[in-house]
């Protein structure tokens, strides 16, 4: 669900993206999604203790630093709109948002080790239903963002911090 909701940010940030922009967002949080409990899952209970202890903050800062950026841009955009430029969206970004949104999967994945889970079958599962979602967040996104123009960006940001302050509440404190 993070990366869904993070994927209807990206559409309605971008609302002009082509299809193959909006099939590598939703790819990118796909393999993302099945990459890092697979990764967790081969690494270990041993690996286990390093990350579960800051891997809240790692997403926390991560979300928080892009969402806070959206949402500067868009407020400097709506004080001087003469200057608006057009949004280009990066690699940089896709995987930033792509490791953020998928790190608390790695401990998952360590947990799937404990259970003795199938980690071919639930990391195909993961991967194939992050993606389907990420690409109805996207176009769902881009269908209202461009009616919002700057404000889209700003609840984009607004969401990235959200989900960024959820992760690491959930680890924290349950």
């Amino acid at each position: 669900m993070d990366a869904f909701a993070v994927s209807v940010s990206d559409g309605m940030c971008y609302p002009d993206m082509p299809r193959k922009r909006a099939l590598a967002i939703a790819g990118a949080f796909g393999l993302f999604q099945g990459i890092m409990p697979a990764a967790g899952y081969f690494a270990g209970n041993a690996f286990a203790s390093l990350i579960s202890g800051f891997d809240h903050w790692v997403a926390l800062i991560l979300l928080a630093a892009i969402g806070g950026n959206m949402i500067r841009e868009a407020v400097g955009e709506m004080k001087h709109p003469e200057e608006e430029t057009c949004r280009v969206f990066t690699w940089k970004l896709l995987l930033a948002q792509a490791v953020a949104t998928s790190i608390d999967a790695l401990a998952v994945g360590i947990s799937f080790a404990m259970l003795s889970a199938n980690i071919f079958y639930a990391a195909s599962f993961i991967a194939v239903v992050t993606f389907t979602l990420s690409l109805i967040g996207v176009v769902a996104g881009r269908r209202f963002g461009g009616l919002l123009r700057q404000k889209a960006e700003i609840v984009g940001g607004l969401i990235l911090i959200g989900i960024g302050v959820k992760i690491f509440i959930e680890h924290t404190f349950f």
